[in-house]
């Protein structure tokens, strides 16, 4: 009596790792639909997230320029975070959902920024020196090194770097918003259990005045000027 060999069943191969792509759909969405709301103030949702401070009317020797009269530029997003015992950083990109372009980190305490928010109008500038004998100049915002003023006030200075990998996940983490303040869970390996890392984001109007002057100004949700913060570039 013949036995048949049995004949083997064939196995359908399994999806594997390498042929699953995951989806990146998601990271590039915001968390919700915007919602048509009134122009708001973003310095008093940022002001609302802090203590008062007392406060000291300062000089500013940077008069703001009417909106009518001042040219238009290219619209970009601007990110004002740090620890709150620690220094503000600066970060500029082209739309929320793209890589720095540019991180300056300031010598100012994030708590004396937000002191200075709580007056309504802020007015940085970031002053870097021309260097003698050069025929071909580097582009403004590829300055390394500046000095930093605050409503007039010098305030130490500001220095240009690459983006770490704490910026990039708090851009990460950001990437949804286009317009807001708040705070994120801090690292407790750098600022202890109760450290939280606020920031302040919004559209910024790039006015590019010369090849030594840059202008970021401030835009509301409607995208005119809003809350007075603007942010000068100037080589002198």
């Amino acid at each position: 009596m013949m036995v048949e060999p049995s004949r083997s069943r064939r196995e359908e191969p399994g999806p594997t790792s390498a042929s699953y792509t995951k989806p990146q759909v998601s990271l590039l969405q915001p968390s919700q639909k915007k919602k048509k709301t009134r122009p708001f103030k973003l310095f008093q949702l940022f002001r609302s997230l802090f203590r008062s401070f007392p406060i000291v009317t300062p000089s500013c020797t940077l008069p703001a320029i009417p909106e009518s009269k001042r040219p238009r530029g290219a619209k970009v997003t601007g990110t004002l975070f740090g620890y709150r015992n620690g220094r503000v950083s600066l970060s500029i990109q082209e739309n929320s959902r793209c890589l720095p372009s540019i991180v300056l980190e300031l010598a100012m305490q994030t708590s004396f920024l937000q002191k200075e928010m709580s007056l309504g109008m802020v007015r940085i500038a970031l002053e870097c020196d021309k260097r003698l004998g050069e025929k071909e100049r580097m582009e403004l915002l590829e300055e390394p090194l500046w000095t930093l003023y605050c409503n007039g006030k010098k305030s130490g200075f500001g220095v240009k770097r690459e983006a770490t990998e704490d910026d990039l996940k708090v851009m990460e983490l950001l990437m949804p918003v286009s317009m807001g303040a708040g705070v994120l869970p801090g690292n407790s390996d750098v600022e202890g259990s109760d450290g939280e890392l606020a920031y302040m984001r919004a559209h910024f109007e790039q006015v590019v005045g010369s090849r030594d002057s840059e202008t970021l100004y401030m835009l509301g949700p409607d995208g005119n000027s809003g809350p007075e913060l603007t942010i000068f570039f100037v080589r002198i």
